[in-house]
């Protein structure tokens, strides 16, 4: 299971985060650096408003949702990458993640400490972004010295490997991360095995206030994010009051939506959150839907029919024959598999027909 990393300053909310996307209270969330130590761990359904609908087509109570996993990673100060504040063992944990959520704290309060001693989104994010960026520069460098004898003798992959980490030295050296720098696919593939934490799909999570979530267009703290990751990281901005998803974790369903509409907000920040980091990962779903359960499995973006079966068993893979398919809307709109089928919507694709976010499939297959 794919893994997202939950990263940022001390006392941002990265673990009143992580509890709230994990409905859990097994991260402590203290107003104290460092509070976090070894990472928390937990499996996050995605919400998908499909599945229900889905299930009442195929008239079953069982609805099994898609799930990734997301890692609360111990605040990173100024000089990690010296290996300030166990910063050493803290990036290691980044490492080992696939995108990263970055936490960045946008409302003002006394009571809250701030390792810079005042609120600054874009200087917060800089700060973070510097010390990937220097960790990953040492990691280059490193890597060119030790393979430089076997480029050096002629070797197809040292030479090969050489030639991308001396197009990535100069670029992080600029302080650029490493996914802005322009690949070929080739060099992309190579440049993956070097595991550089600015090389990682990342998506920013403005953390406001209770009082301010309503109203976060006009946050100048938002605001500054969602221009600091346009121009410069390319990636999206998701809105977040950590403290009110924490609120909601004790809350049944119908509480927690009343809850939300009294603070005039339709929904939970944190869904959007799982289901931009699910995307960004590269996920997608696709649902099987019977009188037994409705089921959304993961897959990732381009898998073909044959792989997306072997999500449910290996033996659907090995023996693929085709799978019976008809997209979501369709569906919704026939409101039976029967009437698709009658309206031409319900089709037979082979081994090459690749898989699209929202499609409904059975699996015909033989071993």
């Amino acid at each position: 299971m794919l893994k997202a990393g939950i990263v940022g300053l001390p006392n941002v909310g990265k673990s009143t985060l992580f509890n709230a996307v994990t409905r859990t209270r097994k991260a402590e969330a203290a107003n104290y650096p460092f509070c976090t130590i070894d990472p928390n761990i937990g499996i996050v359904t995605v919400p998908d408003p499909r599945l229900p609908i889905l299930a009442g087509i195929a008239k079953t109570g069982v609805q099994i949702p898609a799930a990734i996993e997301f890692v609360d990673i111990a605040g990173l100060v100024k000089g990690a990458a010296q290996g300030e504040g166990l910063g050493n063992k803290f990036l290691s944990h980044i490492r080992e993640v696939d995108a990263i959520v970055q936490v960045v704290r946008c409302f003002e309060d006394g009571d809250i400490h701030h390792v810079a001693g005042t609120v600054d989104p874009v200087r917060d994010i800089e700060t973070i972004n510097t010390e990937l960026i220097l960790a990953d520069l040492d990691g280059v460098k490193k890597r060119i010295e030790k393979g430089a004898k076997d480029a050096k003798r002629g070797d197809k992959v040292a030479i090969a490997d050489e030639a991308v980490l001396k197009k990535l030295e100069p670029h992080l050296d600029a302080g650029k991360p490493a996914i802005t720098l322009e690949l070929t696919a080739e060099e992309k593939i190579l440049a993956k095995g070097f595991y550089l934490m600015t090389s990682k799909p990342t998506i920013f999570a403005a953390n406001v206030k209770e009082s301010d979530l309503a109203t976060a267009d006009s946050n100048a703290h938002v605001a500054k994010v969602r221009e600091y990751a346009r121009t410069h990281a390319n990636c999206e901005t998701v809105v977040i009051s950590a403290q009110i998803e924490s609120d909601l974790i004790d809350l049944t369903a119908e509480e927690a939506q009343a809850f939300l509409k009294e603070l005039g907000v339709d929904e939970s920040g944190v869904g959007a959150l799982i289901r931009s980091t699910y995307h960004l990962l590269g996920l997608r779903t696709y649902f099987t839907a019977g009188e037994k359960e409705a089921r959304a499995w993961t897959i990732h973006a381009g898998d073909t029919a044959p792989k997306a079966a072997g999500v449910i068993h290996s033996d659907f893979e090995r023996g693929f024959i085709k799978a019976e398919t008809v997209g979501y809307e369709d569906l919704v709109k026939c409101g039976s598999v029967a009437a698709a089928r009658e309206k031409g919507l319900y089709r037979m694709e082979g081994k090459e027909y690749i898989v699209k976010d929202g499609d409904v499939l059975l699996f015909k297959f033989n071993v």
